[in-house]
């Protein structure tokens, strides 16, 4: 599997419902109630380096769906995560937040979902549903957010992610997947693709005609050149150097291609575009991008970046340009950008691995080796080995 491209789904068959019995259970010493234990790769320390870790997981509440992990993307907040670089890291820490699983339990109150329905988990497991984010359906920007690995939940449990062969949710941060999508497909959507749509749709460029910028040519990049592509856009991708040109051109249908150390070819396009999603996650110069936006231009930031950024302010006056930036998406902004994508019979390019090639994957992503985005194929995984 290591190394190929995969394209039909790992999953074609329908998924047969499990009983809870094959799942390990343990029986606390003294009562009744039943703790579900589930194993994962974790990191232990700030080397980053993944090893089979098992843990306990909640009871499934009135709210929660239990769901058994069928494949997990890759993303780069998880080799940060792993590795400390953000300076917030806690262990072990089980990472993976584009989650495609097997709904095996609801609780008594969850209405959205049924036993056997094929669901996604993102980024976030919890809010605080009160403040005016949560209210305006924008739950990514609460400040009491929880997430799906590396954070607390509100049993005061670690809570853990999708490398892992279950989780337990709340509903509100389930999502169903569209009747017919590969679960290896979509996983990289839940992340990646709605980090593209969530900010075209909130600065109302989702318009046909326009001209965008995709700077970065990976797991977000390039679901950014596919999904500006559907709605009709031009698209540039911005890059270092014109080593992904053919396949931006010619595999993913990119209109043009920038190499950024290009003074003509850059000069050529000042003045051109009407946004650039930035998804680049390592420092940057942001001056020579600037120059490429038009009037009331939008530089989007979505790379996570742990040192400063600078720019000379008349860059930004002298078209009113805005730099901004765009975190994830919401739950109702996950689930349209899903259906579009059904809708478009969009599909991200992925490279399918087992569990016990992630560290090597994980060194490949740090050395941006992956074309253009990795997917572990967790239930085919042996994970306690």
């Amino acid at each position: 599997m290591v190394g190929e491209f995969i394209y039909p789904s790992l999953f074609s068959n329908t998924p047969t419902v499990k009983k809870r019995e094959k799942f390990d259970q343990t029986v606390k010493m003294g009562g009744l109630e039943t703790e579900r234990t589930t194993t994962g790769w974790a990191a232990r320390d700030p080397s980053g380096v993944l090893s089979p870790y098992t843990y306990t997981l909640r009871s499934t509440g009135p709210e929660d769906v239990f769901v058994k992990v069928m494949c997990c993307g890759i993303c780069h907040t998880d080799l940060h995560q792993a590795k400390n670089d953000l300076g917030m890291s806690n262990y072990p820490m089980v990472p993976g937040h584009e989650v495609v699983g097997e709904v095996l339990e609801v609780g008594s109150d969850v209405s959205k979902f049924r036993v056997g329905d094929i669901v996604g988990v993102g980024c976030i497991v919890g809010c605080c549903r009160n403040c005016r984010p949560c209210d305006s359906d924008n739950e990514q920007y609460c400040h009491k957010k929880i997430w799906s690995y590396n954070d607390v939940y509100t049993d005061g449990k670690p809570t853990q992610g999708g490398f892992a062969g279950s989780m337990v949710v709340d509903q509100k941060f389930v999502v169903n997947i569209p009747e017919g999508m590969a679960p290896e497909q979509v996983a990289p959507l839940l992340c990646a693709g709605v980090t593209v749509y969530s900010p075209l749709n909130h600065f109302g460029l989702m318009g046909s005609g326009l001209r965008g910028g995709i700077l970065g040519l990976g797991g977000v990049g390039h679901m950014g050149v596919k999904i500006a592509k559907a709605m009709g856009h031009h698209v540039t991708v911005i890059s270092s150097s014109d080593k992904k040109k053919v396949e931006a051109l010619e595999h993913l249908g990119a209109d043009d291609y920038l190499v950024s150390s290009d003074a003509e070819g850059m000069q050529k396009a000042a003045d051109s575009l009407d946004y650039i999603i930035d998804t680049v996650p390592v420092f940057h110069p942001l001056e020579p991008y600037l120059s490429l936006l038009k009037l009331n231009g939008k530089l989007i930031l979505t790379g996570v970046i742990n040192t400063p950024l600078q720019f000379v302010s008349p860059m930004v006056m002298l078209g009113r340009k805005s730099i901004t930036g765009s975190f994830i998406g919401s739950m109702k902004e996950t689930e349209e950008m899903l259906n579009f994508c059904k809708e478009k019979n969009l599909t991200s390019m992925i490279e399918v691995v087992k569990m016990d090639y992630i560290n090597t994957a994980m060194e490949r992503l740090e050395k941006n080796d992956v074309r253009y985005r990795f997917v572990v194929d967790v239930a085919g995984s042996k994970l306690d080995q």
